[in-house]
């Protein structure tokens, strides 16, 4: 198969053949139909995730495809079967598995970050009848691909971590995938959303999304005159000490922080107004493919457009460049048979 690869950590990534993942017991291999270029993929590129251990490493953790291949002990799947997968791929039999919290499952596998991810034409799945999502038929497998991750992260941190109510104050502090999903999804719910991102196409993305408000900087002073005092539920979608700094600092008193963008290296946050204001303070890591299907009845009734999201579809060949490049507004698709 054709896979876009690299040999070291800030190596530059290149395409070349591979042989084909088999699939694991109690997995399948799944034929890539589309896979999204997310900033995870540049922060594993960096060395930032202590999963990728070996190289060369294939990157990649958001898609959607066939399955191609069934592995021994899996029953609920065949070959053919349209699938799409959550990032975190869950044992299913530890204790936070059975407790329902498979994104925290603690023996967790990653495609793109513990085994080879989905730039390329095969990627295999692990623990298959736990981790594997049928794809409605409405739904195409670009659409599905931006679901697996960013979307799905962003559904869960603004439904289930943030408990994003109707008329509340939502601040979203940068506007990539993750960002965008999360104004479309808050908006959704019935709050009022204030964007925050320098590039001025995100704002126009998230305005279309829903936000009521736009910000070219992480400033929390605008955002608490904007919204009369805080938001009560503010998100750092980027990633930075600037941005989570900028959202606690953005809250009203007892309001939720959910950080969602990965902080690599150590980070000062401003605890002093944490303990005063007594906010909460949040992570969000993914979403279960068990708590899949309230999010996709909201794609099916047409509130909520993953694919609105999409701004481009690229190739194999330029997304090895891309992955190493800033990213570009919304969401780029890679088909890695182009």
């Amino acid at each position: 198969m054709r896979a876009v690869v690299y040999d070291g950590f800030g190596v530059r990534p290149e395409v070349r053949e591979l042989p084909e993942p088999g699939p694991p017991p109690g997995g399948v291999t799944v034929r890539v139909a589309a896979t999204g270029l997310c900033r995870s993929d540049w922060h594993g590129w960096q060395g930032h995730d202590p999963d990728i251990r070996r190289f060369p490493h294939v990157p990649g953790h958001e898609f959607s495809g066939v399955i191609a291949e069934v592995g021994p002990g899996v029953t609920g799947w065949r070959p053919g079967d349209r699938v799409m997968v959550p990032f975190i791929c869950a044992c299913g039999a530890c204790e936070e598995c059975r407790s329902g919290n498979h994104q925290v499952c603690p023996y967790q596998t990653q495609p793109g970050f513990t085994h080879w991810g989905s730039f390329a034409g095969y990627v295999a799945v692990h623990h298959a009848d736990v981790n594997l999502i049928r794809l409605p038929e409405h739904l195409s497998h670009e659409a599905a691909a931006a679901l697996g991750c960013r979307f799905a992260t962003a559904f869960r941190a603004v439904v289930s971590r943030g408990a994003v109510r109707p008329g509340e104050w939502v601040a979203v502090y940068g506007c990539g995938g993750v960002g965008l999903a999360a104004v479309m999804i808050a908006s959704a719910a019935g709050a009022r959303v204030v964007a925050i991102d320098p590039n001025p196409e995100a704002l126009a993305l998230a305005t279309r999304f829903g936000a009521a408000r736009t910000l070219p900087a992480a400033d929390p002073a605008a955002v608490v005159e904007l919204t009369s005092g805080g938001a009560h539920v503010a998100m750092d979608a980027l990633g930075s000490a600037a941005t989570a700094a900028a959202s606690i600092e953005s809250l009203r008193r007892r309001g939720r922080h959910v950080q969602i963008g990965l902080l690599p290296g150590g980070t000062t946050l401003p605890m002093g107004r944490v303990i005063a204001y007594e906010l909460d303070l949040l992570g969000s890591h993914g979403m279960a493919a068990h708590a899949y299907p309230p999010m996709l009845d909201l794609v099916a009734a047409g509130t909520l457009d993953p694919a609105a999201m999409i701004t481009r579809t690229i190739t194999l060949d330029e997304a090895a460049g891309a992955l190493t490049a800033s990213s570009a507004p919304g969401v780029t698709m890679i088909d890695p048979w182009r």
